[in-house]
């Protein structure tokens, strides 16, 4: 108890706080040594992709005779597949509805959309590139109409 009456006294003002001296006793001088560090090797993680791994890629050719066919060729494109979509069999109105539902879901999904012919259209997801015009799919042999 006397050492907190102490501390109380020297924190008042009223005594010094009496240090211990320790002298030199009982120790003796080592020499030093060299240990090895060890050091940490860090894991790297190679998150690199083979971005020409042998996926097979899907192309859907749609015909459709009705309004009622328009949220299947979204699914398709959500789905991340090219579609080619032909509205030669349609009236006009019908065919602008579908187009105008099409051109939605692309919208959303960050599509995009090329002309073949005048009802004919290619419909490609973000994942795949329209590359080039008509002329260029015609030479290639993609899309010989």
């Amino acid at each position: 108890m006397s050492n907190f009456f102490d501390k109380v006294k020297y924190f008042i003002g009223i005594d010094d706080l009496e240090e211990e001296e320790y002298g030199d006793e009982g120790f003796e001088e080592v020499e030093s040594m060299d240990f090895p560090v060890a050091t940490k090797t860090k894991k790297i993680n190679n998150k690199v992709v083979n971005i020409h791994t042998n996926s097979n890629m899907k192309i859907v050719v749609h015909e459709p005779l009705s309004y009622d066919e328009a949220p299947a060729i979204v699914d398709d494109l959500k789905a991340r597949k090219a579609v080619v979509v032909n509205f030669e069999q349609l009236d006009l109105a019908i065919k602008r509805q579908i187009f105008d539902f099409i051109n939605g879901g692309l919208y959303a999904i960050e599509g995009k959309i090329q002309k073949v012919t005048k009802d004919i259209f290619i419909l490609a997801p973000l994942n795949i590139e329209i590359d080039g015009l008509k002329d260029e799919l015609k030479s290639r042999g993609i899309f010989p109409w």
